[in-house]
């Protein structure tokens, strides 16, 4: 990408958002609440600054997953949107999967693979962690 206005929406459409300039970095999360939240063996984020995301239709339904941490999601057809935490200030991490182009944004990191399940095979073109950066035992 290179500044372009990055475009994401649910599966009904009723929420859309728009992101101006270039993501912070993309991540698979292999964490065991990640996995519920979105059904799938493991979510994959975008990560954006909070001052470049807007919505442009509709609005976000939100759940505080566990203390500090913020799942937001679709409230007419549940599709999962944004995640954010408050030890990580001025950030918002999108899933992958509500952009409308996310063959444009490989993952350069893997996070939780201490979780990650015995059969999943992935690669990304970047670090791994046990866990959160800089929470890695060391």
């Amino acid at each position: 990408m290179s500044g372009d206005i990055l475009r994401g929406h649910c599966l009904c459409k009723a929420v859309q958002y728009a992101v101006d300039g270039d993501p912070v970095w993309c991540a698979h999360c292999h964490c065991g609440d990640c996995r519920r939240h979105t059904g799938s063996a493991v979510a994959t984020f975008v990560c954006v600054r909070q001052d470049q995301f807007r919505l442009t239709g509709g609005e976000l339904g939100r759940i505080e997953s566990s203390p500090g941490v913020y799942r937001s999601f679709c409230a007419d057809c549940g599709t999962p949107m944004t995640y954010a935490r408050d030890d990580l200030p001025g950030e918002i991490h999108l899933y992958l999967g509500t952009l409308e182009h996310p063959e444009d944004i490989p993952p350069t990191l893997e996070v939780f693979c201490k979780e990650r399940l015995p059969w999943l095979n992935l690669t990304v073109d970047g670090q791994s962690f046990e866990s959160l950066p800089g929470q890695d035992p060391g």
